[in-house]
């Protein structure tokens, strides 16, 4: 199983069950998923088996606006 954060900033962050955010993203403001997740992507599931976390960022870039334009 999976626990998933998200934060103001749009970014998802999904760790394995039990585990502690990384050091490296402590200072963002997590907010736990209520809901359970029992199965995820294969690319996000050997994310997590290799990192220990998957973190992806929503947030739109310049680039993407202008090419919308």
């Amino acid at each position: 199983m999976f626990d998933v954060y998200r934060n103001d900033k749009r970014d998802l962050l999904v760790l394995s069950t039990g585990s502690a955010v990384p050091v490296l993203y402590s200072a963002h403001r997590w907010r736990k998923s209520r809901k359970r997740v029992l199965k995820v992507s294969d690319g996000i599931k050997s994310a997590v088996q290799a990192r220990g976390y998957y973190l992806r960022s929503l947030r739109a870039s310049k680039e993407r606006i202008i090419e919308v334009e």
